[in-house]
């Protein structure tokens, strides 16, 4: 009679610099063979303190700190904290300002979507899809350059508007990467969707209800995955995207590949929108006529001695502000991002914090991954789509 050896359970250091990690992300993984019996994601290897960085300078010298959270969709968080402290001062913005923004936000989420989607399929072993999407991604970084003269850290989206008006043919340079991106697309599309190996490696992978989704507090892709839809953009629409004709993609399987088909039907809603908002843009002012950012209750004021003198002051933290506070939330690429900030009157918050989405996609990782082999945990943290700029800020 042969008698059969029992298997040990063995503890795994993933990461924290793991090549399929996605950032500095370690996870202590207990393993029965090659089945995951627990995964244990431990953050802390980032952290720089930034909400306490914001809360010790001026409003407006905190800007460039939210291009380096989610260092893949720059400007949709230079946009959260815009509209938060618009929103405390009650700032009102032109209408070309909001357009270039929402063409700028769609940008990033084509900028998001492209590295998601084939930095995982490098992760599951798909090279090419990689290649050709890095191309298409080096075209909308050269629409950053043009506009901020940086092709990552952009600060461009600032509190009352953008900084700077775009450049004469940037529109027509937009509208050619439009017409052939869809093609790009498709070509991506006919390498993985229906690819033996990507659907065997995703399908049914990581599936979560509707009912944990929400408890867990999911949201954009991956809570549309499961059957929600919900998207800001629709539900309490900002800047002038209730004027914009486009659909909420979503799906009921709420798996890997669910979650695939729509980062890929978001890029193609992109696209569209980013064309309607060619044909309607706007001439006019980039800028709110209220320097200082104050509301208008106060002495309104344009380019005059009076107006640089009270920007003087507000800068010098002598002049009073509004006492309050404010939430907003925006559909970034990866999710609901919202930033809370307490005016206590002085030019500095009181106090802020950061809702990143990936920070609550992460902790979801262990029952994602229960019960199935080592390698499907690396197909789990392509399609969650985390970096750790956001969530270990």
């Amino acid at each position: 009679m042969v008698k059969l050896k029992q298997i040990k359970v063995m503890s795994l250091n993933f990461g924290p610099q793991h090549p399929a990690a996605h950032g500095v992300l370690r996870l202590i993984i207990e393993l029965s063979g090659e089945r995951v019996l627990f995964c244990d994601p431990h953050i802390g290897l980032l952290h720089r303190g930034t909400e306490k960085f914001i809360e010790i300078k001026p409003f407006i010298h905190s800007l460039p700190y939210f291009d380096r959270l989610d260092y893949v969709s720059m400007m949709s968080q230079e946009h959260a904290y815009s509209v938060v402290i618009e929103k405390l001062f009650w700032a009102n913005i032109p209408e070309r300002a909001k357009y270039i923004r929402m063409l700028f936000l769609e940008i990033t989420r084509i900028l998001n979507h492209i590295m998601s989607v084939t930095t995982h399929a490098l992760d599951v072993g798909a090279l090419t899809p990689f290649l050709w999407g890095f191309e298409e991604r080096e075209k909308l970084m050269g629409f950053y350059e043009k506009v901020s003269g940086a092709r990552m850290h952009a600060s461009y989206i600032r509190p009352g508007g953008v900084q700077q008006d775009i450049p004469l043919g940037l529109l027509n340079n937009i509208f050619c990467f439009v017409s052939s991106f869809e093609s790009r697309l498709y070509e991506i599309q006919s390498l993985l969707t229906n690819n033996r190996i990507w659907k065997q490696r995703l399908f049914n992978v990581g599936i979560i209800s509707e009912e944990l989704a929400s408890s867990y507090g999911y949201s954009g892709v991956l809570l549309r995955s499961t059957g929600v839809k919900w998207d800001i953009r629709k539900a309490i629409p900002y800047e002038n995207y209730a004027l914009l004709n486009f659909e909420v993609p979503f799906s009921m399987n709420g798996d890997s590949f669910d979650r695939y088909l729509l980062r890929i039907e978001e890029l193609f809603q992109s696209n569209l929108m980013m064309l309607n908002i060619i044909n309607k843009i706007p001439l006019g002012p980039v800028k709110t006529s209220n320097y200082h950012i104050i509301p208008p209750s106060k002495i309104e004021v344009k380019s005059t001695i009076q107006g640089l003198i009270f920007h003087f002051m507000f800068f010098c933290n002598k002049l009073p502000l509004k006492k309050g506070e404010a939430y907003v939330g925006i559909e970034a690429p990866k999710g609901e991002f919202g930033v809370f900030l307490i005016s206590d009157g002085s030019v500095i918050p009181y106090r802020c914090k950061i809702r990143a989405p990936g920070y609550f996609h992460l902790q979801s990782i262990n029952y994602l991954s229960k019960g199935l082999f080592l390698a499907d945990v690396v197909t789990i943290i392509g399609s969650i789509d985390i970096v750790f700029g956001e969530i270990d800020r």
